[in-house]
């Protein structure tokens, strides 16, 4: 039942900025940061950044806040192939207040199905964010 709670629609000017980076020409690693509205009842964007390491992109996230990630992110096979994935990570932290989780929770698979994404993974202290536990969480993709 959970699956069709949504409680956040994502704002329409995000939905485009989504696709534009969804098609995205560079090679760099890239963010985009979402937040929900919390006034407005909406996933908006919050910042968006080029050629940022999954190491920065732990200094930007809130350590008490939930955030919704998509990261772009250039993924050297162990046979060398070079792939760019786009990652959908939840930074949910502990600590936060039960109504902020449950807007974020809520709202997290509408906002998944409008990004496209497959790759989606969650995260409970911005300090789990290195690129070891990116690496290691894209392996099982082959």
């Amino acid at each position: 039942m959970s699956d069709s709670l949504v409680v956040c629609e994502v704002d329409p000017e995000l939905k485009e900025r989504l696709r534009k980076f969804r098609f995205r020409k560079e090679t760099d690693n890239a963010a985009i940061i979402m937040k929900v509205d919390k006034d407005r009842q909406m996933v908006v964007l919050e910042e968006e950044f080029q050629n940022i390491s999954p190491e920065e992109l732990k200094m930007e996230l809130p350590e008490r806040q939930p955030r919704f990630v998509v990261y772009s992110y250039k993924y050297v096979h162990e046979d060398g192939r070079v792939s760019y994935p786009l990652c959908f990570i939840f930074s949910s932290p502990v600590g936060c207040k039960p109504e902020q989780q449950m807007m974020y929770a809520g709202s997290k698979n509408r906002l998944v199905q409008t990004a496209e994404l497959t790759k989606v993974f969650e995260i409970r202290t911005t300090e789990d964010l290195t690129e070891a536990w990116l690496q290691e969480k894209l392996s099982f993709f082959r």
